[in-house]
């Protein structure tokens, strides 16, 4: 396996997104609905540890999606790095504290992409374009 989220199938009641753009220090957060299929960037989470997961649970009351979306860092190749392994153990801690489902994108170059768009706040945009992606895939 290459560490690799595989794709997952969206129940059509799930309606409205948040997305994380995980990262040690910051945590770009975006949401989003299928019907729009856009996303709007949200204030980035400067926390770590607990700190970070009630920024997190303060976002989930304030828009109550009914799933959380979750960018996988993977190296240009498709290989997993280190940042892959704590972006899904990210995930994981969602679906454990929150019970809300949780999906995993692929975010290569959605860094890249909010930088060069000129983002004030890349963790947002870059979470944005996460949730873009994945709303687009959505039948």
């Amino acid at each position: 396996m290459s560490g690799q989220p595989a794709p997952a199938v969206v129940p059509a009641h799930l309606h409205s997104f948040l997305a994380f753009d995980y990262g040690l220090k910051r945590t770009g957060v975006a949401v989003g609905t299928r019907m729009l299929r856009s996303a709007t960037p949200q204030g980035t989470i400067r926390a770590e540890g607990d700190a970070r997961f009630a920024q997190v649970a303060e976002r989930i009351r304030e828009w109550q999606p009914d799933a959380l979306v979750v960018g996988v860092p993977l190296h240009p190749d498709g290989a997993a790095h280190e940042n892959t392994a704590r972006a899904l153990k990210f995930a994981r801690q969602l679906r454990g504290r929150f019970g809300l489902p949780v999906f995993e994108v692929d975010e290569r170059y959605s860094t890249t992409e909010a930088l060069s768009a000129g983002a004030a706040d890349a963790d947002a945009a870059s979470a944005c374009i996460i949730l873009e992606q994945f709303l687009r895939n959505l039948p």
